[in-house]
């Protein structure tokens, strides 16, 4: 979602507090890449340098030292076959691999002025462009200065049209043997080796499938990744358990689902979260408080959707259960996920309901994963402090994605009815 000055503004007084989700600012990040310039999502040198130690005692003499020479990190696993003597299978369960990318840089260990074996290596991310070849890196920006930072995020794929635009006039140049921070752009001054450049990353694009450049980014985020665990609708949570990371846990923006916690409330009652995902920054939440049941969807830090049980929740053992339905499409363009009609149960019966018009579209919680029986962190929604540890007992939490939802036939007779 786009930030406006006027928000910032509003929330001037609370920036850096528990209350918001305190972003590295641009200027400090580039700050904290100096003396390189900018910064990740971009391939200035800011954007593509990491540290790396090598330690090996059995394997390296040398103590505390620096080597210079260029390396990447599709360099590391040829360096490690290279140091055990290891051929790389040409299939793997009889499946041929394609051919490793790297070089070995083992040969400096041993001597810091040996020469790198790694001399070209093309850069790309979401259309921001590079080229490092034998001492020399070519940097093409996107956007450039003749566009905006929505173009980038929020834009169509790069057109022909300004991809020669780019190429024309937006490709720098600068001699990292002699200028290793990226100072000076000399471009101007050496057209013919700017040329040489371009065109060998041109060519380095087509060998290793980059083509055609893709400067989205939301879209981009947005497409599914292949996953290494079978595909499946239902997910069981258990408390006590650590966090499980986004990437690896249900998936429920966008899509209908359920989800069903099975519970023992003691004598007195009991509180406290039994599924949460995000945090102050995004997210949902499916609690008890007040022997109430409870869902909120924090949108963006921007409004919070809130559904509450009608019905109090009585001692024993109970299946509480919400259900999202959709209703509509998302528009990530504009940075909105799908909107749709939110449900509580308690063992079976309809006890609260509400429409909620937005959701998160892409992802939730920048640094939080999924977490059953409490909620560590910023909280989702300021109803409670975090832990919130439920007092109950959970026996599990099954999350349900298939879109099999309970169809309340009353309550639909009641809509139709009132239509009338």
């Amino acid at each position: 979602m786009p930030e406006s000055l006027e928000e910032n503004l509003k929330a001037l007084d609370k920036l850096g507090s528990p209350e918001t989700f305190n972003h590295y600012a641009w200027g400090w990040t580039w700050a904290g890449n100096t003396p390189f310039r900018r910064w990740k999502r971009e391939t200035y040198r800011g954007g593509i340098s990491d540290p790396l130690i090598v330690h090996w005692t059995q394997g390296i003499k040398a103590k505390g030292e620096i080597r210079t020479q260029y390396a990447h990190a599709i360099d590391l696993v040829p360096t490690v076959l290279d140091l055990l003597e290891i051929e790389p299978p040409t299939t793997v369960r009889g499946v041929s691999q394609s051919p490793i990318e790297g070089v070995s840089f083992a040969h400096t260990f041993h001597d810091s002025d040996a020469p790198t074996k790694h001399l070209t290596q093309y850069f790309e991310m979401m259309g921001h462009r590079s080229l490092y070849h034998d001492g020399w890196r070519a940097v093409c920006p996107w956007p450039g200065p003749s566009f905006t930072e929505a173009d980038q995020f929020f834009g169509a794929p790069i057109s022909a049209e300004i991809l020669t635009e780019l190429d024309t006039h937006h490709w720098e140049l600068y001699h990292v043997a002699q200028d290793f921070a990226e100072n000076h752009n000399i471009a101007t001054d050496n057209r013919p080796k700017l040329i040489e450049m371009i065109a060998t990353w041109y060519v380095e694009a087509g060998k290793y499938n980059v083509l055609p450049v893709d400067g989205r980014g939301v879209q981009r985020l947005a497409q599914e990744r292949p996953q290494i665990a079978v595909n499946r609708n239902l997910y069981t949570y258990y408390p006590n358990t650590q966090p499980i990371p986004a990437n690896c846990a249900v998936q429920l923006l966008n899509r209908s689902h359920s989800i069903t916690a099975d519970v023992e409330i003691p004598t007195g009652g009991a509180q406290g979260v039994l599924l949460a995902h995000g945090g102050n920054d995004s997210g949902y939440s499916f609690y008890v408080k007040d022997a109430k049941l409870h869902w909120v969807h924090n949108y963006v830090a921007r409004s919070l959707y809130h559904v509450e049980s009608e019905s109090l929740i009585s001692e024993g053992r109970h299946q509480l259960r919400f259900e999202f339905e959709l209703t509509g499409q998302p528009d990530l363009a504009m940075g909105k996920g799908a909107p749709g009609h939110a449900q509580l149960y308690i063992d079976g019966k309809l006890v609260g309901q509400a429409n909620v018009p937005v959701t998160t579209p892409l992802a939730l919680g920048l640094t939080s994963g999924v977490t059953c029986g409490i909620a560590p962190g910023a909280p989702v929604t300021p109803d409670y402090e975090p832990p919130f540890k439920f007092t109950g007992k959970i026996y599990s939490v099954i999350v349900d994605v298939s879109g099999d939802l309970i169809h309340d036939r009353e309550a639909e007779m009641r809509v139709i009815m009132a239509r009338q």
